[in-house]
């Protein structure tokens, strides 16, 4: 293998790393929805030749932590120079149906494939049985929308019309889903294009720096692990329904630390539910990733290596480990909150001085559409007190890290009215530290349409932590009517859609703090 020391190899990293965040830049600027454009709802990524992720965009922890899985069934279908799959089967590399992930080998001067340019994107509507493919009630996948095992949308350098046909005719506003598609595809070019030039500038010194970041990646993720106390820590917590039963739904965990390995096991936690809140197992571990960046150096470079010293396990069939026909909308938005709290939970025993608060535990995922149209949003809400500062208000928090849709983008967009978005006042849980604040978001429908809510944190409220007080819970309002945390309901134009987000939860005892 060709040596580099250090100074090339954080060029070559920083220049990897440079490619993913210009791929998601065309990606966003090439889309045409605002799910796409105004929220950045997408992730991209590079991967070797093995498979293996070696550089990524900063951009959603849900989509990037379970992205690998997606190109290890890509590698099993044999792709060719100029092929780009697409899939979005949860049960074959997908997370949930409306994340289409496209594929794409790179092959400079078609010769063999060095690499993958990975795009992956959050596409408002895929079908299924409501509007924008969020069904509060599905209780299996078909009822979720069009579900695509890995296929080839592009063979040979050329679109595959008749796969692309099938997708289309499957969901609503096709256009619309065209020309994200496109964008998508644009992106994967890109990324393919800029690799092919640093291989004529590096050589065969590009191909080295791949396992050198990874190797650089995992042994700094060693050190930081080694540094944790090792020990055996258990946490456990709940979902709020499934949506079809509101009986809480149980998730434990138990975390190993053992020298310079991680393991996390999910037994105990229940068995897949009927509703759609089932998570697939790349869910799971995509939150522990996430986790485990938080409570180590945030710094080291995210790739294959950091997840290497990592073991995530859960029973087979169960919540986080669903078999198919399961639904799952929901366990990518909302399960993969939980199992980020309660992994932190279980790591606050561990490292309290760097575990937050509770922060709002939820997506707060609105979709109002008809067959014209859908319109989805992820809702900010509050972040829970860290050891040594306030947690922020209005901000999206674990799993997501999407923006808001801007008002004059949404009335132009939609028909619907912004009535109300503002900072919900004193959600946040009283502490040393404060809880941020979470958010209130109100909306007038402009046309019969259908709403569906996939929430949670609407009973148990985000925790303190430390002595800290917990977080408001959050409310659900359809025309003043208190809703629950996955609904579906057919409305009539002129409603009122009101979202309370909750609060994050306090840190260190309130008397401790010298501002009150």
């Amino acid at each position: 293998m060709t040596d580099l020391d250090a100074v090339e190899l954080e060029i070559l990293r920083n220049q990897l790393e440079s490619v993913a965040e210009e791929m998601g830049e065309v990606l966003i600027r090439g889309a045409y929805s605002p799910n796409i454009t105004e929220r950045r709802d997408c992730s991209t990524a590079l991967f070797d030749a093995e498979g293996r992720m070696v550089a990524q965009a900063e951009h959603i922890p849900v989509h990037l932590g379970a992205m690998p899985d997606a190109v290890e069934v890509v590698l099993e279908r044999d792709p060719k120079p100029g092929d780009v799959f697409a899939l979005n089967d949860p049960f074959q590399g997908g997370t949930h149906l409306p994340d289409i992930t496209l594929v794409s080998p790179i092959t400079p001067a078609e010769e063999e494939i060095v690499g993958y340019a990975v795009s992956r994107a959050h596409h408002a509507d895929v079908g299924g049985m409501t509007p924008g493919s969020m069904p509060a009630g599905a209780r299996e996948i078909t009822q979720e929308g069009l579900r695509l095992p890995p296929v080839r949308l592009v063979s040979e350098g050329s679109v595959v019309d008749d796969a692309m046909s099938i997708l289309l005719a499957n969901v609503r506003a096709p256009a619309e889903r065209r020309a994200d598609l496109q964008a998508q595809l644009a992106a994967n070019e890109r990324g393919a294009e800029r690799v092919g030039e640093l291989l004529e500038t590096h050589g065969d010194r590009l191909l080295a720096a791949f396992d050198a970041v990874i190797d650089y990646s995992r042994e700094r993720v060693e050190r930081e692990l080694r540094e944790l106390p090792d020990g055996t820590y258990r946490a456990s917590d709940v979902l709020e329904g499934d949506g079809v039963i509101d009986s809480d739904v149980p998730i434990e965990v138990t975390v190993e630390i053992d020298g310079a390995e991680l393991d996390v096991d999910f037994v105990g936690t229940a068995p897949q539910v009927e509703g759609n809140v089932n998570a697939p197992i790349a869910v799971a571990k995509s939150a522990v990733y996430y986790v485990l960046r938080c409570v180590t150096d945030p710094d080291v470079p995210p790739n294959h290596g950091c997840y290497e010293p990592v073991t995530v396990r859960a029973p087979e069939g169960s919540l986080l480990n669903p078999d198919p026909p399961a639904a799952v909308v929901g366990g990518n938005v909302e399960t993969s909150q939980r199992v980020t709290d309660v992994v932190f939970a279980a790591l606050a025993e561990a490292v309290p001085e760097r575990v937050p608060a509770g922060g709002q535990g939820t997506m707060n995922n609105l979709v109002i559409g008809t067959d014209a149209f859908a319109y989805y949003e992820t809702i900010g809400g509050g972040a829970g007190a860290r050891p040594d500062g306030d947690g922020l208000s209005g901000v999206q928090v674990g799993m997501t890290n999407t923006l808001n849709t801007p008002v004059e983008t949404l009335e132009g967009a939609y028909p619907l009215r912004v009535q109300t978005y503002a900072i919900r006042e004193g959600s946040g849980g009283a502490g040393r530290h404060r809880g941020g604040n979470g958010l209130v978001r109100e909306l007038r429908t402009e046309a019969d349409a259908t709403v569906s809510l996939l929430t949670e944190r609407r009973r148990h409220a985000p925790k303190g932590l430390a002595s800290g007080e917990d977080g408001q819970p959050g409310r659900n309002l359809i025309d003043g009517e208190v809703v629950g945390a996955k609904t579906t309901r057919e409305v009539p134009a002129g409603t009122v859609v009101r979202i309370e987000t909750p609060g994050g939860g306090g840190h260190g005892p309130p008397q401790d703090n010298l501002q009150d």
